[in-house]
């Protein structure tokens, strides 16, 4: 990751957001990689509080509170279903409808670290929801604008997987093959809230990657 300031897409006394690029983790893990939080911690000069995450694979807005009481207020919000999250989705099938809700109901499979989805309610299954629309398709591949209702362990890679969209480059839920340096084309596109002490609403939004893949897209993210 190069220089972290130029990924800051928003910041104040109390918040943070950044463009993730994909391929890093928003928290430290296993591979003992520098994660986003390090390096907005060393970027910001402050003990940093994660609101949210995505996946390492993913891209796009990652929002952080620089104190306890932001993060209770932030936490709040998404309790109640008030910060509205926006997606992008590169797919290589397009749904069978150019709109629609999806609802399944799923669980994480720790050992795999995979998501099971079933159409019907199960025993520790919960339930999804999302709702997507198709923005626009090139040659291959299709564009899908997508606002998460819920969030679940790898919501929309499974439930795109489980109509037969998988995200491209997404093996893990049936795309045919991994991209090569192992991202996918999910990307955290908008993110609006309330600011936890003005309560004025705040709109971010982050462009999606400079690959060919995207750009292919770009009149319609912007």
């Amino acid at each position: 990751m190069n220089n972290i300031g130029d990924h800051v897409l928003y910041k104040n006394n109390q918040l943070i957001a950044l463009n993730k690029p994909s391929g890093i983790g928003v928290q430290s893990d296993t591979s003992g990689d520098k994660a986003l939080i390090d390096l907005a911690e060393i970027y910001t000069n402050s003990k940093l509080h994660l609101i949210h995450r995505i996946d390492r694979p993913t891209s796009g807005v990652v929002l952080f509170a620089k104190g306890k009481g932001a993060v209770a207020a932030m936490n709040e919000q998404i309790r109640s279903g008030k910060i509205k999250k926006t997606y992008l989705a590169i797919v290589g099938v397009a749904p069978k409808e150019s709109e629609g809700e999806l609802i399944h109901f799923l669980r994480k499979n720790g050992q795999t670290n995979r998501t099971e989805f079933s159409d019907r309610e199960k025993p520790k299954m919960k339930k999804a929801i999302l709702r997507y629309k198709l923005l626009g398709s090139s040659e291959r591949y299709h564009l899908l604008e997508i606002d998460l209702l819920t969030g679940r362990h790898h919501q929309i890679r499974a439930q795109l997987g489980a109509i037969g969209s998988p995200v491209r480059g997404d093996e893990k839920y049936g795309f045919k093959r991994a991209n090569k340096d192992r991202s996918i084309q999910l990307h955290a596109w908008k993110m609006v809230f309330h600011h936890p002490v003005s309560k004025e609403e705040v709109s971010l939004q982050a462009d999606p990657p400079d690959q060919p893949v995207w750009k292919a897209f770009e009149e319609l993210t912007k």
